[in-house]
């Protein structure tokens, strides 16, 4: 497979033309002669100065920073100068307000400069924390091979973060292992497509595909925050009281398997979807879906509970700490987020309490109380249990008609309290589980129609549901984040309750 150089990918990723370098002649300081001979060898080879280009460009009109590795120059590894070079491009992006490319490819650390140069990772890392501190993107595509310390630093901080089809990515080179160990590297295990499986990275993207997934990433990164034109509320959206469902009667509407769930509501109701993937940290949940999204112009980051892919692999802790890593872009990016919760209820297993269901259960809550970004939660089908309540406490919760929330299935319930499962009727009666009872105790703040069902209308509630979301962010967008107390102080209920 051709792979392509710094120069080829700036060329092909940005508009024609607009390229123009930030870059300046390298001061090198005393070096050796063996060390002054291989850079003069690397530069008549790569035809550039250093292992790194910086510059400024346009990607679909849009001006962005850009940070590029070159691997025919000694390798793409870094030491002094390239540091230099790409602290002084990282600073410059942050002070103009520019959104950061990144196109790491390397072999690490510059061995003839040895530790000096090792050192220098720390630099790099600090100028990455203060663009993402500053609230700009940081955003990645890890090309072959990148590996070492560019891995363990300007590699792997993006917010979004995807790989080149079959690049070697890891921290230990194979060459290094080899010789350290005796024996080969597994196969398999350092490349791109193997670090999506596991979470690590976002996706695994062609090259001529990177400006279409960075141009779509950067609409709802960069979307305004502040003077957002006022979304009408949506009319007739809303359910008036009438029909009057009975509680069983929801939660059995609730669970049709035809009902839409997550991906129909994104399918039908969304203007821009960025797909996520896993913790980042080598952990990812199929139950839960993360995403950048806007609905009509109003932009987040989408947490929501998948009810296909639950069928057959019950939320788990995994899903829990990749709920967090986007709660910490949302707080990152000054984004609002959006939570969807529709789950049967999380793992039961002795996997899930090995994985430290619970305690990601408390602090998925306490980051959501905390969180100093606006926070919208969405209750659209089935909510049982802890894996359901991890997902609620926001500003503002939405629900469909047919929602429910309980501490067990009712089937659950009745075998506590009956010691059989007839009972889970009265059961859900009893413990007040509707929407409607949810908005009578000032838990839910709005509930959405559904006419009569959403599975017998999905396309049609999905776009109610997303106007009525839309608005919401809209509104949150304008006013900001609630504070701890507020959101903790719904759950107070009303008085007369």
């Amino acid at each position: 497979m051709t792979r392509l150089n710094a120069t080829q990918l700036i060329d092909l990723v940005l508009d024609d033309g607009s390229w123009s370098s930030w870059d300046s002649r390298p001061e090198r300081g005393r070096i050796s002669e063996q060390y002054a001979a291989d850079l003069a060898r690397a530069e008549e080879k790569s035809g550039v100065d250093e292992a790194v280009l910086t510059g400024e460009g346009l990607l679909k009109g849009r001006r962005v920073a850009v940070v590029m590795g070159e691997f025919g120059f000694l390798a793409g590894s870094i030491g002094r100068a390239a540091t230099d070079r790409l602290v002084t491009a990282i600073e410059r992006a942050t002070t103009e307000g520019l959104p950061l490319l990144a196109g790491p490819v390397s072999g690490g650390t510059r061995m003839q400069e040895g530790t000096p140069a090792f050192v220098q990772m720390v630099r790099i890392t600090a100028a990455v924390a203060a663009h993402k501190d500053a609230g700009l993107p940081y955003l990645v595509y890890l090309r072959h091979p990148t590996t070492g310390g560019v891995m363990a630093s300007w590699g792997s901080l993006g917010h979004v973060t995807v790989g080149e089809p079959g690049a070697l990515l890891g921290f230990l080179g194979p060459r290094v292992y080899e010789a350290l160990y005796g024996k080969e590297f597994p196969q398999g295990v350092q490349t791109a497509e193997n670090l999506h499986e596991r979470g690590i990275i976002d996706a695994v993207v062609a090259p001529e595909d990177i400006a279409e997934i960075l141009d779509r990433a950067l609409t709802i990164l960069m979307a305004p925050r502040q003077g957002i034109e006022p979304v009408a509320r949506p009319a007739d959206a809303f359910y008036d009281g009438t029909p009057d469902i009975e509680t069983w009667d929801a939660v059995v509407r609730s669970r049709r398997t035809d009902r839409p769930g997550v991906r129909g509501l994104l399918r039908h109701a969304a203007s821009d979807v960025v797909p996520l993937n896993g913790t980042g940290q080598g952990e990812q949940d199929p139950g839960l879906f993360i995403a950048l999204v806007r609905f009509g112009q109003a932009p987040c980051v989408f947490l929501g509970q998948d009810r296909r892919t639950q069928a057959g692999h019950p939320l788990g802790p995994e899903a829990l700490r990749e709920a967090r890593r986007g709660m910490r872009l949302a707080s990152e990016l000054g984004l609002p987020l959006l939570t969807v919760i529709d789950t049967q209820g999380a793992a039961l297993s002795p996997e899930a309490e090995n994985g430290g269901l619970a305690g990601e259960i408390a602090r998925c809550l306490s980051d959501l109380v905390t969180l100093d970004a606006p926070t919208l939660s969405l209750m659209l089908g089935e909510g049982t249990g802890g894996g359901a309540l991890a997902l609620l406490p926001a500003d503002r919760v939405v629900a469909a008609q047919h929602a429910w929330l309980s501490p067990l299935p009712p089937e659950g319930a009745s075998a506590i309290v009956h010691r059989d499962i007839e009972h889970a009727p009265e059961m859900a009666r009893a413990q007040r589980v509707r929407a409607q009872d949810l908005a009578a105790l000032g838990i839910v703040d709005l509930i959405v129609a559904e006419r009569p069902d959403a599975a017998e209308e999905p396309e049609a509630f999905c776009r109610r549901v997303g106007a009525v979301l839309e608005h919401e962010l809209a509104g949150l967008l304008s006013s900001g984040a609630g504070s701890p107390g507020d959101r903790a102080r719904r759950y107070l209920g009303r008085p007369e309750q």
